[in-house]
């Protein structure tokens, strides 16, 4: 898959009626921020309780987004942890040894705090790109006038990014929504302010927070943003497909497209987007790739925190036809994460020699450490 899947990617453009034809597309090439290269110009979206250490490696296994990021950070949360290492060691976890490029997105509303996160994610922990959430709806960042609400007030934003981009080695980079409120066109206002202040790229979701994750991202803002900053821009929201990708990227301009919640217990969706040929697993497909999975997180968390951490997973992997709501409903009623394998492969016995291949081809142990705290609010 590899470089093959990055130079078959958006080999087609659409035609007038809406189609798609093997054309080239005018932006067929890596993505550039700052002297960071990254080929393909796919970025794998921060979220919060879902994109674990164990879900990027099967992003990798999978053909590899160009860019992947851990979940979101909270910048306050990760100074206390830090201070707090021998009460809550299990607490601190995060990617010491992970192959690069990689990114760490950061939320809080003070300068001067993500500076010093900031600044010991890309000075100590050498993560390659330090990106600020100006994006996330989620009351319980929006409310400490973090997230989206930042858009709400430039000058503030403004600080963050020079006083970051000061701090870091890394380029700094921010996403963010359209807005507060429906209709809003605070990105557009806002973006080019940030370059200014030394954004090396903004990646853009045209939803408003208000919208959460309803109706559809509007990227007529998108193709705008493109014409108002001379900074690379990466598009957020709905890239669903490999078609989807392609229109994004020929109708918008933009540098790279970012995904997200297609990604969700669905890496084969990741595959077709990178430029592999889309295809529906086979059921024993997904239940060995979900059992590994289980096994991975449970690894990095152990037993007790990944419990919880994995039931939404049943739901995503288990869903879209793949397999009755009613079995998802039953593994939900398990109490351990060993009685839910043991269920899987009960449903579908031959699931165990695809475990088996799966496990045969993972890479020997590296002994990876995990030591940077995970924000509990989702991403933007």
């Amino acid at each position: 898959m590899g470089p093959l899947a990055a130079t078959r990617l958006l080999r087609k453009a659409a035609t007038h009626d809406g189609e798609f034809v093997d054309a080239p597309l005018p932006n067929i090439r890596p993505l550039w921020i700052g002297p960071l290269e990254i080929n393909p110009p796919i970025l794998q979206a921060p979220m919060a309780g879902f994109t674990n250490y164990a879900f990027r490696q099967i992003v990798r296994e999978f053909g590899g987004a160009g860019l992947l990021a851990t979940e979101m950070v909270c910048a306050k949360g990760f100074i206390w942890l830090d201070q707090h290492e021998a009460e809550h060691p299990d607490r601190l976890w995060g990617v010491v040894d992970e192959p690069r490029p990689l990114a760490v997105q950061m939320w809080d509303n003070d300068p001067a705090t993500l500076a010093r996160v900031g600044e010991r994610l890309a000075n100590e922990y050498k993560v390659s790109v330090v990106d600020i959430n100006f994006g996330c709806p989620v009351r319980k960042v929006t409310k400490t006038g973090a997230g989206a609400t930042l858009l709400e007030d430039p000058d503030r934003a403004c600080r963050i990014v020079d006083t970051v981009a000061r701090a870091v080695e890394a380029p700094v980079t921010v996403k963010m929504r359209r807005g507060l409120e429906d209709g809003s066109r605070a990105a557009l206002t806002v973006g080019p302010k940030l370059v200014e202040a030394g954004a090396a790229s903004l990646t853009i979701h045209p939803r408003s927070a208000r919208q959460m994750y309803t109706g559809c991202a509007d990227h007529s803002l998108t193709a705008e943003l493109v014409e108002l900053v001379d900074v690379p821009v990466v598009a957020s929201g709905d890239v669903t497909s490999y078609a989807r990708a392609q229109e994004i990227l020929a109708t918008t301009g933009c540098a790279a497209v970012m995904v997200g919640r297609a990604a969700q217990g669905n890496p084969w969706t990741i595959a077709e987007i990178v430029g592999d040929e889309a295809r529906v697993p086979e059921r024993e497909e997904v239940v060995a790739e979900l059992v590994l999975f289980m096994r991975e997180t449970v690894r990095e968390l152990g037993a007790g925190r990944a419990t919880g951490f994995l039931k939404k997973f049943y739901g995503w992997y288990l869903g879209r036809g793949r397999f009755p709501k009613p079995f998802k409903q039953e593994l939900l009623q398990l109490g351990a994460i060993e009685d839910v394998e043991g269920r899987l492969f009960a449903a579908v016995p031959s699931a165990r020699g695809a475990f088996d291949r799966l496990l045969a081809e993972q890479p020997a142990d590296e002994g990876v450490l995990l030591d940077l705290p995970i924000s509990a609010y989702g991403g933007g």
